[in-house]
């Protein structure tokens, strides 16, 4: 049996406030870190991080040499006597020093890749995750541990997996509740959709490629080398962000490369050709020298066939793009007002949000203004920036709680 997203973050806090250790296993970039993460806050507890796999032996406590002459005991039949204390990591030393000053807050220690340390490193761990104390020192009791492994093939349902991982201590598997993570495209693509910034959690591109075949989120059938996981693709999805504001030219000079880099060769080309048909569907450069009347009917035709997702980031594309599209030209504002209104009223109160940093202000809206002054009220430019207005003031309205 396995678990997704969403169930786990209920069933990891209810292992946690039970008094049991949460042992979360799954393939390497399905998200266990970031469920982690998002249990903390969940919780509104401290999160705090060990990355087991790159530990060495003596990293949490080192034996420290008596440095002063309280530091030795003298005895009557075996003589001075050295009483030898122990240093502590940083980590560990902030996590008392934060549940000192917060006493009523829980934390979280996060022991992430616990399987990919070595047996001395698992070993020294032990009693911190059994026993919660490490040598003299005992955890406080809102700190609450959660393990991570990689699945080896001695657990039941990977016995073909191959990762590079230390077997745990059957004594670790008696006192952890083992929690078995599985990718559910449903729960990772309406995640990605989530608005953060100025964009979506994942550029709309890679959300359209998933929803299509969403087998390849995460794919059984794997090349050797490289492969496509839900952390592959956000990075993938990172660098077409920042491809969205390169020149076209040097976005084809780069981007198979970029693609083949995280997802590797097969599945690159795959989405690299699909990225090239989206493209040839409409960008803000056929959006906008197509500028004439004759021309509306087929570039709306095509907008309507995007999804609400590709239509935000093309007009969104548009916004980034206004030195050289200027929104001052009154064919442009034409046009970007007749897509604009094909959007859903949260589409269209995204792209105002775009358009309201800073940037955009002095690079679209002020050309705009200047225009205007010497404009008549009815021209092109005037309508779209009175309609900007009316967006930006009816978000702000509805924001603040007096929608009805």
């Amino acid at each position: 049996m396995s678990l997704t997203y969403q169930s786990l973050l209920s069933a990891v806090p209810l292992v946690i406030q039970a008094g049991n250790v949460p042992n979360i296993v799954g393939e390497a970039g399905i998200g266990k870190s970031a469920l982690v993460s998002d249990v903390a806050t969940k919780m509104g507890a401290q999160l705090f991080t060990t990355v087991v796999s790159l530990s060495e032996k003596g990293d949490l406590a080192i034996p420290v040499p008596p440095l002063t002459k309280e530091s030795f005991v003298q005895t009557k039949n075996y003589g001075s006597l050295a009483d030898v204390q122990f240093g502590y990591s940083h980590t560990l030393v902030s996590i008392i020093e934060y549940a000192e000053k917060h006493v009523d807050q829980p934390i979280i220690w996060f022991l992430d890749e616990f399987n990919r340390g070595t047996q001395a490193v698992q070993s020294e761990l032990m009693n911190l995750v059994l026993q919660r104390e490490i040598n003299s020192l005992v955890l406080p009791k809102q700190v609450h541990i959660v393990i991570a492994e990689n699945p080896d093939n001695t657990m039941a349902g990977f016995e073909e997996t191959s990762y590079g991982v230390t077997a745990g201590d059957d004594a670790i598997k008696d006192r952890t509740v083992r929690l078995v993570m599985r990718v559910d495209v449903n729960d990772w693509l309406d995640w990605a959709k989530q608005v953060q910034g100025t964009h979506a959690q994942i550029h709309p591109l890679v959300q359209q490629y998933i929803a299509s075949d969403p087998t390849m989120l995460h794919p059984q059938v794997r090349e050797n080398d490289l492969y496509p996981t839900p952390r592959a693709w956000k990075r993938v999805s990172d660098n077409l962000f920042e491809l969205d504001n390169v020149t076209d030219e040097l976005r084809r000079a780069m981007q198979l490369d970029l693609l083949q880099g995280d997802l590797g060769e097969i599945v690159g080309i795959a989405f690299n050709q699909f990225i090239k048909e989206q493209h040839d569907l409409l960008t803000p450069s056929n959006v906008f020298t197509q500028l004439d009347i004759a021309d509306d009917q087929q570039v709306i035709d095509n907008f309507k066939q995007l999804n609400e997702v590709a239509k935000l980031q093309l007009l969104r594309n548009c916004v980034g793009q206004s030195k050289q599209y200027s929104f001052a030209d009154s064919a442009i504002a034409r046009r970007f007002m007749q897509l604009l209104k094909l959007m859903s009223l949260d589409g269209q109160y995204a792209i105002i949000q775009a358009i309201g940093t800073v940037a955009h202000q002095k690079d679209m809206l002020e050309p705009m203004y200047a225009v205007i002054e010497g404009q008549d009220a009815d021209s092109a430019v005037s309508e779209l920036y009175r309609y900007f207005g009316e967006l930006a003031t009816r978000s702000e309205f509805e924001m603040s709680g007096h929608s009805e």
